[in-house]
């Protein structure tokens, strides 16, 4: 599974990115092929796995939670 984080660096996203893809490493590292992180503009800050978006701050709001628990759901299936 691979998990693609694209953030706004105009935004000073960066330290999120940074702290999702630790959370993502640290939960499921095993279970991951990969974290990458995606430099933006324009605000966005979105997470995919494998090329689908399970995550977009603007829509969604910020919760960490939700996306390690998204990425959780999905290593089970």
């Amino acid at each position: 599974m691979d998990v693609e984080i694209e953030y706004c660096v105009p935004c000073g996203h960066l330290d999120r990115a940074l702290e999702m893809a630790g959370v993502l490493l640290r939960e499921f590292g095993g279970g991951l092929d990969g974290v990458r992180l995606r430099t933006g503009s324009g605000g966005v800050f979105k997470i995919r796995v494998d090329g689908e978006e399970i995550f977009d701050a603007q829509r969604d709001g910020w919760d960490p939670d939700s996306v390690r628990d998204d990425v959780a759901r999905r290593l089970a299936a």
